[in-house]
C-alpha cells in the first residue's frame, strides 16, 4: 500500500517544500523529453531541424495544456473532497473525471491531426523547415493519449499529498527517451522523426507504468459499481473547476503560440535562438510552476478541511520561497546565458548565440515576477476560484501579444520589443493577484 499525506498538519513551510520538491524533479526529467531532442537534433542534424522541434514544441505545448489544465482542475475537486474526508464522492469524481479527460484527448488528438497544416500556417512556418516540423508534430500527437493517463494518474496521487511515485516512472522514461533519441538519430540516422518516436516510446512507459502501479498498490483508485455514476453535484464541481483550469492553460499558451508566430516572421535563426532559450527557461522557472501547482494542492486540501489560518501562513510563506528562489536563479542565468546557449547551438552559430544571449539578459531579471503570478494560479485554482486564474492570464498574455507585435513592428525596436514585453505583462498581472491577497488576508 502506498504512502499519502494530509497536508492540513504540520509546518506550513517544511510541507509545501516536502510535496514541491518531488514534483520539481519530476518536471525537470519531463523536461529532459524535449531538451534531449533539442541537443541531439541541433548537434547531429542541423540548425533547420532545430527550428522544426522548437516550432513543435510551442503547438504540443499549447495541445497539452488542454489536457494538463484538465488534470489540474480534477486535481483540486480530488485535494478538496479527500481534505474533506468525503471518500465516496472522493471515488465518484475519480470516474467522472476520467470519462471527460479520456473523451476531450481524443477530440484534440483527432482536430489536431486533421488540422495540422492550417496549425503550421497560423505559425507562419517556412518553408525550409516546414516538412521537417510536420514530421515531428504528427508523430508526437500520436502520444497525447499517454500524456493524458499519465497526468491523470499522477493527479490523483498528488491530490493525495504524494508526489514521489510520479516522480519515479518519469526517471524512468526520461532515461528511455534519452537513449532511444542517441539511437534512433545518430546510428539509425531516422532525423527529426526519430527524436519524435523516442518521445512518445518514453511517454507510453511512464503512463502505462504509472497507471498499472495506482491500480494495483492504491486501494482508494479501485472503484464499485455505486462509484460509476454521474452524480450532477460532482460533476458540476469538477466541470467548473477543469474546464477553467483548462481555459487559463489554453489561453496562456495560446498567446505563447501567438509570440512564437511573431517569433517566427524574422526567419529561422531567430527561430532557432527562441526554440533554445524556452527550453533554458523551462528549467530556470520550473520549480517555480512546481511550487505553484503543490501550492494549489495545499491550498485546496486546507480548503476542504476548512483551515482558513493555514492558509493564510501559507500564502505568507510562499510568497518568501518564491523571492528567494527568484532572486537567485535571475542572478545565474544572467552569470551563464552563454554557456548555457552554447549547450544547444554549435559555436559557429554566432547569430544564433547572440539572439539567444539578448533574450536572456533581458527576460531572465525578472523570474520572480512569473514564479508571483504561478503563486497566484496555485491559490485560486486551490480555492475554488479558477475563473480568477484567467483573469491573470488575459492580463499577463494580453499586454505581453498586444506589445509585442506593436513594438516589434517599429524599426527602431524591432526584435528586442518582443522581449520586454513579457516582464511587462507578468508585472501587471501581480498586480492584479497582490490587491486580491491583500483582500482575502483581511478575511
Amino acid at each position: 500500500m502506498v504512502k499519502t499525506y494530509d497536508l492540513t498538519l504540520g509546518n506550513e513551510t517544511k510541507v509545501m517544500l516536502k510535496l514541491t520538491a518531488p514534483m520539481i524533479i519530476g518536471n525537470l526529467f519531463q523536461q529532459l523529453y524535449n531538451v534531449a531532442d533539442t541537443i541531439i537534433v541541433g548537434r547531429f542534424i542541423g540548425p533547420n531541424a532545430l527550428a522544426a522541434v522548437g516550432s513543435s514544441f510551442s503547438v504540443m505545448v499549447l495541445l497539452n495544456s488542454i489536457i494538463l489544465g484538465l488534470c489540474m482542475g480534477s486535481s483540486t475537486v480530488f485535494s478538496i473532497l479527500y481534505g474533506a474526508k468525503e471518500i465516496d464522492k472522493l471515488k465518484n469524481s475519480y470516474f467522472i473525471s476520467s470519462c471527460l479527460i479520456g473523451l476531450l484527448t481524443l477530440v484534440i488528438n483527432f482536430l489536431a491531426l486533421f488540422f495540422i497544416d492550417e496549425i503550421l500556417n497560423l505559425l507562419n512556418i517556412p518553408q525550409a523547415v516546414w516538412t521537417d516540423t510536420k514530421t515531428y508534430l504528427q508523430i508526437i500527437l500520436y502520444g497525447i493519449i499517454f500524456t493524458s493517463a499519465y497526468n491523470f494518474f499522477a493527479a490523483i496521487m498528488r491530490s493525495m499529498g504524494n508526489t514521489m511515485i510520479p516522480l519515479i516512472f518519469l526517471i524512468i522514461s526520461a532515461v528511455i527517451n534519452i537513449i532511444l533519441d542517441i539511437v534512433f538519430i545518430v546510428p539509425f540516422k531516422m532525423g527529426v522523426g526519430g527524436a519524435a518516436y523516442a518521445t512518445i516510446i518514453a511517454q507510453g512507459v511512464s503512463s502505462i507504468g504509472l497507471a498499472v502501479y495506482c491500480i494495483r498498490k492504491v486501494p482508494l483508485i479501485r472503484l464499485k459499481r455505486r462509484h460509476m455514476k454521474f452524480d450532477m453535484n460532482i460533476a458540476k464541481m469538477i466541470s467548473n473547476n477543469s474546464i477553467l483550469s483548462c481555459i487559463q492553460q489554453s489561453v496562456m499558451n495560446l498567446g505563447i503560440l501567438m509570440i512564437q508566430g511573431l517569433v517566427n516572421s524574422f526567419g529561422v535563426s531567430v527561430m532557432a535562438a527562441f526554440g533554445a532559450v524556452v527550453k533554458i527557461e523551462s528549467f530556470a522557472y520550473l520549480p517555480e510552476q512546481e511550487f505553484g501547482n503543490a501550492f494549489s494542492i495545499f491550498i485546496a486540501q486546507n480548503h476542504g478541511a476548512k483551515k482558513q489560518g493555514r492558509i493564510h501562513n501559507g500564502i505568507r510563506s510562499a510568497v518568501k520561497i518564491i523571492t528567494i528562489y527568484g532572486i537567485a536563479v535571475s542572478v545565474l542565468i544572467i552569470l551563464l546565458a552563454k554557456p548555457l546557449m552554447g549547450i544547444f547551438v554549435n559555436p559557429n552559430e554566432t547569430e544564433i548565440l547572440q539572439i539567444g544571449t539578448q533574450y536572456l539578459f533581458i527576460v531572465s531579471i525578472f523570474y520572480t515576477l512569473i514564479g508571483y503570478l504561478f503563486m497566484f494560479y496555485g491559490l485560486f485554482r486551490g480555492m475554488g476560484r479558477p475563473e480568477m486564474s484567467i483573469i491573470l492570464t488575459i492580463i499577463s498574455l494580453g499586454t505581453r501579444v498586444i506589445l509585442a507585435y506593436a513594438l516589434s513592428a517599429v524599426s527602431q525596436i524591432g526584435l528586442v520589443g518582443i522581449w520586454w514585453s513579457i516582464p511587462i505583462g507578468w508585472a501587471l498581472a501581480d498586480m492584479i493577484g497582490f490587491y486580491k491577497i491583500k483582500k482575502f488576508n483581511k478575511v
